[in-house]
């Protein structure tokens, strides 16, 4: 089964998400928007079934994710990602993550590497 994808019971949430967004969301989001990357909408704060996702492309079907310190400090917070991960990729869903220092300090590098995550569905 399919999940849904920006269910109506979740708007609230994704339009606070898109208001707070973090510095590093905020910088990567002025690089991807308007289609500036080979002409691909990207969407943010998508919520696919209960989980809600930084960036998701509905025609690339593909989720950015940046990623803070807290996402490396707890088991149990690394399990949860394990499991969200797997259920979005269940869905035909592929995703890459940026850490948030990355996005900051190399951001010529994470678009480059966006760029090539995005060419391997080609080949």
């Amino acid at each position: 089964m399919k999940a849904v994808i920006n269910h109506k019971q979740r708007k609230h949430l994704r339009k606070k998400l898109r208001n707070n967004a973090t510095k590093p969301e905020k910088h990567l989001w002025y690089y991807i928007r308007r289609r500036q990357i080979n002409g691909i909408k990207f969407r943010r704060q998508c919520s696919i079934g209960t989980y809600i996702v930084d960036f998701f492309s509905f025609e690339k079907r593909v989720v950015i994710e940046v990623d803070g310190d807290s996402h490396f400090r707890s088991k149990e917070v690394i399990e949860y990602d394990r499991i969200r991960s797997k259920f979005i990729e269940s869905q035909g869903i592929r995703i890459i993550r940026f850490m948030n220092n990355d996005v900051m300090m190399n951001t010529e590098g994470c678009i480059e590497r966006l760029y090539e995550f995005l060419e391997m569905e080609n080949e």
